[in-house]
Order: C-alpha cells, then sequence, then structure tokens
C-alpha cells in the first residue's frame, strides 16, 4: 500500500475512532461536542485544502469548514451515523464551497481578487523561469478540464478511494476511474513537453 493509501486508512481508522455510536460516547462520559471537536482537529486542514481548490478566498473556506461541522454536530445530534462519515464530510464541504463559487461568480462585486503567490525559497532566475512554464501549463491543462475531472482529481489527491468519490459527486464508479484517467492522461503530456 503506498504513503496515500496509508494515510487515508490512518484517517479512515482515526475518524472511526472518533466517531462511535452514541450508547457508546454516553457510556463513555464524553460529550458530541468533545468528538466532533476531535474530529475537527483531524480533518479541517484536508477540509480547507478541498474547500479553497474551488476558487473561494481562505476565510470563505474557513466558514465553510465550519458549516460543515455545524452540519455534522446536527447530524449526529439527531442519531444519523454514517458508515463512511470521511466521504460525508467531504461531500458536505463540495456542496458548500459550489454554492459559496457560484454566489461569487454571480456576485462580481464580491469578489476578492488578491492572487495567491507561490513563495520558493532562494530559487535562481532559470528554476523560476521553468517553474513559472510548467506551473503555466499545468493550470491551463487544469481549467481545461471538466469540474467534475477537477474535484475527481482533488478528492483523490486527498486520499479517498474511487467508491468515495464516486459517493460525494454523485457518478458512476466507472465515471470515476475513466475521469481520473483522462485527466492525469492530459497531466502527464504536460511533464513530458
Amino acid at each position: 500500500m503506498n504513503a496515500a493509501g496509508m494515510s487515508s486508512l490512518s484517517t479512515n481508522t482515526a475518524i472511526g475512532l472518533v466517531l462511535r455510536s452514541s450508547a457508546e460516547w454516553m457510556n463513555r462520559g464524553a460529550s458530541l461536542e468533545d468528538e466532533v471537536l476531535g474530529l475537527f482537529d483531524l480533518m479541517q486542514t484536508r477540509l480547507l485544502r478541498y474547500a479553497v481548490s474551488f476558487g473561494v478566498t481562505m476565510q470563505d473556506g474557513e466558514d465553510i469548514v465550519q458549516e460543515t461541522f455545524l452540519a455534522l454536530f446536527h447530524h449526529l445530534q439527531r442519531g444519523r451515523h454514517g458508515d463512511n462519515l470521511h466521504g460525508w464530510l467531504f461531500r458536505v464541504t463540495h456542496n458548500l464551497a459550489l454554492k459559496r463559487r457560484m454566489k461569487i461568480l454571480n456576485d462580481p462585486a464580491g469578489r476578492d481578487t488578491a492572487q495567491v503567490e507561490i513563495l520558493d525559497p532562494n530559487p535562481n532566475p532559470e528554476e523560476c523561469m521553468l517553474f513559472g512554464e510548467r506551473h503555466a501549463r499545468l493550470a491551463s491543462v487544469l481549467q481545461a478540464l471538466s469540474i467534475e475531472d477537477r474535484s475527481c482529481l482533488r478528492l483523490r489527491a486527498e486520499g479517498l478511494r474511487y467508491r468515495e468519490i464516486a459517493r460525494i459527486l454523485g457518478i458512476s464508479l466507472g465515471s470515476v476511474s475513466a475521469s481520473l484517467s483522462r485527466s492525469l492522461a492530459r497531466l502527464e503530456q504536460v511533464d513530458k513537453r
């Protein structure tokens, strides 16, 4: 198993340990809030990175993650437990980020035009030029991908399995496989140039 698979496995195991049935929470004397906060500490960075990948600001991404965990709290408070809360968290983040992005696109006045700077410690001018060219090629290929293809790539980069990606995006397992194959082939062409 590769490092990404082990990371995903350990995250899923940690989520499984954090989230127990309501009866176990009551027996342990731990509050639901403490359990959700523990899961927040475990998943917040990954969910924030995923939310920001939709083109929302960091502040909006943080708001989305908070809304996601508020939804999780209400979900668990109602006694609803899923087999795959890891995927559930990404799905809720996905939906909230899409809504926020659509709101930004429909209201250009509210758009934050600040550009993200990539800091590279002590690069020489040639490295800067090569990096810039490669980055521009990769960005253009990623931009040319469909939203579904980009979402599949982002979720796979987060270590989610094909089945989890299919559930989150509401597409078939075959569509996930085809999307990832197609997208990775296009990205590999950039590396060959």
